[in-house]
């Protein structure tokens, strides 16, 4: 190879490295590898096995579900990241530049996509909904004029909101996106990854949830140097006292979290210099950051347990798109874009039936089932998870706030799916046009595909820290 040809050679691999590198010195130990020999196997309170959900996410979920949230109606979310903290004074914003969201300019939404003040459920976002909008002006009907001037707009503002406060009953998270100073944000222009928004503020977000909201013994219920826990030797122990229900809710909590530290540690701030191929700075994954959050002497032993519990969630939310799908496929995924629309919903019909394929969902059935006692838990685990949806409001960094809410807001979805009864019979019920008790708002659709697809990002970055490290 000659001088010239090897020279360029070695610049371009110099660039590649500090644009697309990662960070990680060699540990002595072994301890960077024992992050990932407890996670295989059975998946607590499932059927299924880590290395099912490994294979079946990488090679068929995870390049489906990216190209899916790549759409225009995937990627404008709406959001109130104006809200304030209900629980304690906000006096912690973040002021570095990596924190800030940059909201839509009105003019960059799709027609389609843009709401009414207060936002219907999705059959709102239709192309024959859109149309009726843009014909009302200029071709009133004589009946129903005649029959609107009985009832005034206040009045049916009024109904809307009644209806809507009866909906919410079966929410298990708060939406905000009808609020005032709610804006669109593009996903795609704020993606999430690691601020530098860490420290006290930050634990308190995760203490308040896991000391407040989580179910456990009070003997647990104290600070560590990272965050609470239940260990796993209690909520394993079959005379712990800690019901199926309560297991499911603790573990949906820190598979949430646990894939939160992973896009974190996977998009890593490594310099704040300009890279060849970014004018941000470099990111990329940052192994040292990934032992240090999950390896079993940081983290009481617990790590390799949380990162199990990522797997929980993945499978809960999977059970939830699978059993909405009859609602989903109905769906017409408007933005007014024709060509786009028709695309987005054929990529959707083969993503329910791939998740339909999965062999072994998980079961809910199972929950909620002893009698009135029941019922009380049942109250009780939605109202704690719309209060953890409310300490979202706490978060002192924007894009931090974006992506939590987001994720919090798509995992309170499949929850309601799962619990609320509606969606138990939905093949039969999508059948009856007249029957609206079957339907999700166009923000809970995005929240639950976005959030079902930070969790299938995460499995996937799993496996590319594990070669990695070996």
């Amino acid at each position: 190879m000659s001088m010239p040809v090897l020279l360029k050679t070695a610049v371009f691999i110099c660039l590649w490295s500090t644009t697309f590198g990662y960070f990680y010195t060699q540990n002595s130990g072994n301890d960077d590898k024992l992050c990932f020999c407890q996670l295989q196997g059975t998946i607590d309170d499932c059927a299924c096995n880590v290395d099912t959900v490994d294979h079946f996410n990488n090679m068929k979920i995870y390049p489906r579900i990216n190209s899916i949230l790549a759409s225009d109606y995937f990627r404008f979310y709406k959001v109130n990241l104006k809200q304030s903290c209900p629980f304690w004074a906000d006096d912690s914003r973040c002021a570095m530049k990596f924190c800030s969201v940059q909201p839509c300019d009105e003019r960059d939404i799709p027609e389609g996509i843009k709401g009414f003040s207060l936002e219907s459920p999705s059959f709102k976002y239709t192309k024959e909904a859109h149309d009726s909008i843009v014909d009302c002006g200029s071709d009133l009907n004589a009946e129903l004029s005649y029959l609107n001037t009985s009832i005034s707009d206040k009045a049916h503002q009024g109904f809307q909101l009644w209806a809507d406060h009866d909906e919410a009953q079966d929410n298990f998270c708060i939406l905000d996106d009808h609020q005032e100073g709610a804006e669109y944000v593009d996903l795609s222009l704020n993606p999430e990854r690691y601020t530098g928004y860490k420290g006290d503020s930050a634990h308190k977000i995760w203490r308040s949830i896991y000391l407040e909201n989580c179910f456990g013994s009070s003997k647990h219920k104290h600070s560590l140097s990272f965050i609470p826990y239940i260990p796993y030797t209690e909520i394993t122990a079959g005379n712990s006292g800690i019901c199926m229900e309560e297991r499911v809710f603790y573990r949906l909590i820190s598979g949430l979290h646990s894939s939160i530290n992973i896009h974190l540690c996977a998009n890593f701030l490594l310099s704040e210099k300009k890279g060849f191929m970014s004018e941000s700075g470099v990111w990329g994954p940052n192994v040292e950051e990934f032992v240090r959050r999950f390896s079993p002497s940081d983290t009481h032993n617990e790590g390799p347990h949380w990162l199990k519990n990522l797997y929980f969630a993945y499978v809960v939310e999977l059970r939830a798109l699978a059993k909405a799908a009859p609602y989903l496929r109905n769906e017409s995924y408007f933005t007014g874009q024709e060509a786009q629309d028709k695309e987005l919903k054929n990529a959707v019909q083969d993503f329910l039936g791939v998740i339909d394929a999965f062999p072994s969902h998980f079961n809910e059935s199972t929950m909620f089932s002893e009698g009135v006692g029941s019922l009380k838990l049942k109250h009780d685990f939605r109202e704690k998870f719309r209060n953890i949806s409310k300490i979202m409001d706490c978060v002192g960094c924007d894009k931090c706030r974006l992506w939590g809410k987001l994720q919090v807001q798509g995992l309170g979805t499949a929850l309601k799916i799962l619990f609320s009864g509606k969606f138990d019979n939905a093949a039969s019920m999508i059948k009856d046009e007249k029957n609206e008790s079957l339907k999700l708002k166009r923000t809970e659709i995005v929240s639950l595909f976005n959030a079902f697809g930070r969790l299938s990002t995460s499995i996937n970055r799993l496996e590319h820290f594990r070669k990695l490290m070996r």
